[in-house]
């Protein structure tokens, strides 16, 4: 089969391009901006690219278009794909149809930790030697890919990160719908994607879609903290729910004792498996908790669980020190949502302490950010950090405002030169960066790194 894939840069369709490509069908593709990492990735694997939306590719011919949710009504490409009555089908689709079928699907759906969860299970399954599938919006360390076939005989495991962000123009449900997972890790749940999303409820319900096309067979594995997961699942659920994150004792549910470097994992009162490790923060602590009980419904024991965790490289962009220059270290984190900016601040202090001064920096650059949406959370996302820098490009409202209650006071710059001169004049040594952001941000890290390096270091 020859499939031709609009968006095919974007995570989540890069990987599909890798698995389709791995079963042996001719892959082809095109973006607005073909640019690496994932431009890379897909050459090596002998994936022609395209650059833009040209009407010439309907030329290529393919046996169907993939269509990316990047893609809209107006695209000229797919204005063309329309007019010609060709095939096409969007990314979830053609997994659900080409890739999931009879495979074990273990999904992790939530609104913060998908991609370290999806990570953590996927290498879990890997360390225990059931050559799982898999397909991540990031890049496990522990692979150096973002996606893979793996065991693909019947009942073989399969980990799929489960968005619920929409799937495509032309059907507006949320991604995960389209896997039918055996097993769903419903991990959190905060209002986001303002750009498509009213409101938490609305949310809710796609969540309540999900949990409606596991079987009675399955497993749900669910966050016992959150309330919004509690709405969903009081409007139906016909599955075995095991939860995780209990504060106290509970029968049958699962929870940490100890930091979240070093801790037993519990389930109801018995001591099941131990976790040491170098990942920070009581997010991955919680993570750890529901890959560990995903990964018993695939067969694997907590205690070889927890013991491969020991193992676990985490994932690119995942509070990954970038380097260090003038005695300043600079991170680079995903975060951008207020509540997964103030999880990671609280890792990197438990890890550095008091004493440390950790500097934020960050851009709103996702679409709920861009639109303002959370702006009146910033103060509190970032209350942990000793300085807060903000780059305020492409923005239709004001973060000076918005960063008002900030002490001592926000630096807000307009473009990322500006930005880098202002962290190179406030950085001492000592002092930790950290860089926040869903995209790469102009290479930032990078250039503090060569700016701190040719002043000379910090004060």
């Amino acid at each position: 089969m020859h499939i031709h894939i609009l968006g095919i840069c974007g995570t989540f369709m890069g990987g599909l391009a890798a698995l389709a490509r791995e079963a042996g069908h001719r892959v082809t593709g095109c973006d607005a901006n073909v640019y690496p990492p994932m431009s890379e990735q897909l050459r090596a694997l002998d994936i022609e690219l395209i650059e833009g939306w040209g009407v010439d590719q309907l030329a290529l011919a393919p046996d169907v278009f993939v269509v990316g949710n990047v893609v809209s009504r107006g695209n000229p490409l797919m204005e063309a794909i329309l007019d010609a009555g060709a095939r096409y089908t969007s990314g979830p689709q053609w997994l659900a149809d080409h890739v999931l079928p009879g495979r074990h699907v273990l999904a992790v759906a939530g609104t913060h930790g998908k991609t370290t969860t999806t990570s953590m299970l996927a290498w879990i399954l890997d360390d225990a030697g059931l050559q799982p599938g898999f397909l991540v919006g990031g890049v496990p360390l522990n692979f150096a890919v973002s996606a893979r076939l793996g065991r693909s005989a019947a009942g073989g495991a399969f980990v799929i990160e489960a968005d619920e962000y929409d799937t495509a123009f032309f059907d507006k449900r949320s991604k995960f719908v389209h896997y039918r997972p055996r097993t769903a890790v419903l991990n959190n749940l905060e209002y986001d994607h303002a750009d498509i999303f009213p409101d938490l409820a609305a949310i809710e319900t796609q969540f309540h879609h999900l949990v409606r096309t596991v079987p009675a067979s399955g497993r749900l594995v669910v966050n016992a903290r959150d309330e919004a997961l509690q709405r969903v699942l009081e409007r139906g659920c016909w599955s075995a729910v095991e939860r995780f994150g209990t504060v106290r004792e509970e029968p049958g549910a699962w929870r940490a004792r100890g930091e979240p470097h070093a801790f037993d994992v519990l389930r109801g009162s018995l001591k099941v498996g131990r976790v040491d490790w170098a990942l920070l923060g009581e997010h991955n602590q919680l993570n750890a908790l529901a890959a560990i009980a995903a990964a018993e419904h695939a067969g694997v024991a907590p205690e070889a669980a927890a013991a491969s965790l020991a193992r676990f490289d985490n994932v690119r962009r995942r509070m990954e020190l970038r380097g260090e220059a003038g005695g300043v270290k600079v991170y680079d984190d995903f975060a951008h949502h207020p509540s997964a900016m103030r999880t990671t601040i609280d890792g990197l202090r438990r890890k550095v302490g008091d004493d440390a001064r950790i500097v934020a920096v960050f851009e709103p650059r996702s679409n709920t950010m861009k639109l303002g949406t959370m702006k009146a959370l910033l103060p509190w996302a970032l209350e942990e950090a000793d300085r807060v820098f903000c780059h305020a490009g492409g923005l239709g409202w004001d973060p000076r405002e918005a960063l008002a209650p900030v002490e001592p006071p926000a630096v807000v710059a307009d473009d990322v030169d500006a930005l880098v001169r202002d962290i190179v004049r406030a950085a001492r040594a000592g002092d930790h960066v950290l860089v926040m952001s869903n995209g790469g941000f102009g290479g930032i890290h990078d250039r503090l790194l060569a700016a701190l390096a040719s002043t000379g270091g910090a004060a």
